[in-house]
């Protein structure tokens, strides 16, 4: 079980020395990310094959030809991953069972679980995309190298602590957002987008296997879950692991 406590203020300085110190960042508006085109490079594991998208445009990709027709992109500033969700209106299923995925999105969830498991950090990196593919790793930007940055956020000098974590939002339930829109994903933990005093003591629960207790107290403040968070495009795309309000 992870267990970690979240500052309210998010740093990006100095390494962190348990689970309860990760590094994280002062973030910027929520309408400054730019959400980015589909495609995963192929750099020795195996991912969804990249197809050029047309200007403005992503392709939805058929796994077994690479071939597909094109969609709206996911829209930039959009999306719950940006930010946490509004307090009214209906709440969204949660989900658990990763079949009623598209296999697309079972994929890249299960690739990125596989890399975290062996605990080498260099397997996201194929993962992870480049330039306008890239995945956001954060709500302000990066500069540098991708691994080097998750490697920072983490304890240990390897990444480990960060790959843990990623295992663990994964692994609990999630959420199918924007369903037919240009921003549709699907996003896990399912916890960022209802709001806390939604939760049903089950749910606080698992909850509680991602973050500690007090985090829990400091996220009422906002009313919502800020830890990390993952969403991914239908066509398998991985498009952000962020975390912050």
């Amino acid at each position: 079980m992870l267990a970690v406590a979240v500052p309210l203020v998010l740093l990006s300085a100095g390494p962190a020395g348990a689970l309860s110190e990760i590094k994280r960042e002062e973030l910027p508006a929520a309408s400054d990310p730019a959400a980015t085109e589909d495609g995963v490079d192929e750099q020795g594991v195996p991912v969804p094959d990249q197809v050029a998208p047309s200007q403005g445009m992503e392709p939805s990709v058929d796994p077994g030809t690479g071939e597909g027709e094109e969609t709206s992109p996911v829209a930039p500033g959009s999306g719950y991953g940006m930010s946490p969700p509004e307090p009214e209106g209906p709440l969204p299923e949660v989900q658990y069972d990763v079949s009623k995925l598209p296999a697309e999105v079972q994929r890249m969830r299960q690739l990125i679980i596989d890399a975290c498991r062996g605990g080498d950090i260099e397997k996201l990196r194929p993962l992870l995309g480049t330039g306008d593919s890239a995945t956001q790793l954060s709500l302000g930007g990066i500069d540098g190298d991708p691994i080097d940055f998750l490697k920072g956020l983490a304890g240990d000098e390897n990444g480990q602590e960060i790959l843990a974590i990623l295992e663990e939002v994964l692994e609990a339930g999630y959420v199918h957002l924007d369903v037919g829109e240009p921003s549709e994903l699907y996003v896990w933990p399912y916890f960022f987008a209802l709001p806390l005093d939604k939760l049903t003591p089950a749910q606080r629960v698992e909850l509680f296997k991602i973050v500690t207790a007090g985090d829990y107290e400091e996220m009422q403040t906002y009313g919502s879950y800020i830890f990390y968070r993952v969403g991914i495009t239908p066509e398998g795309r991985w498009v952000f692991f962020v975390a912050g309000e």
